[in-house]
């Protein structure tokens, strides 16, 4: 794959096209937002590039091996940014 940061160079949209014919492509703007460019073509060949993919090998094998789990609660309290922990419930015990 890839990376294209268009804070630094202005390709043409021939030229990125012309890259993603030959490897998919990451385009990074400015304000720092992502985007993929792939050709579509052939499934079967799609599936054998992903799975030549390290880096999503990588990211997929260490997600697998988290054994972590978060309850919704401590999810909201995290998106929250507050600290995950106890909170009381509508009995006004904690639990």
């Amino acid at each position: 794959m890839k990376a294209i940061d268009l804070s630094a160079a202005t390709p043409t949209l021939a030229e990125v096209l012309d890259l993603a014919g030959e490897d998919n492509v990451i385009l990074r703007t400015p304000e720092g937002r992502q985007f993929v460019l792939a050709e579509i073509d052939d499934f079967a060949e799609e599936v054998q590039r992903t799975s030549r993919n390290e880096a999503l090998t990588q990211l997929l094998n260490e997600r697998s091996n988290e054994t972590a789990t978060l309850t919704l609660s401590q999810v909201r309290e995290q998106v929250q940014g507050k600290k995950p922990g106890k909170r009381k419930g509508r009995n006004g015990r904690k639990g």
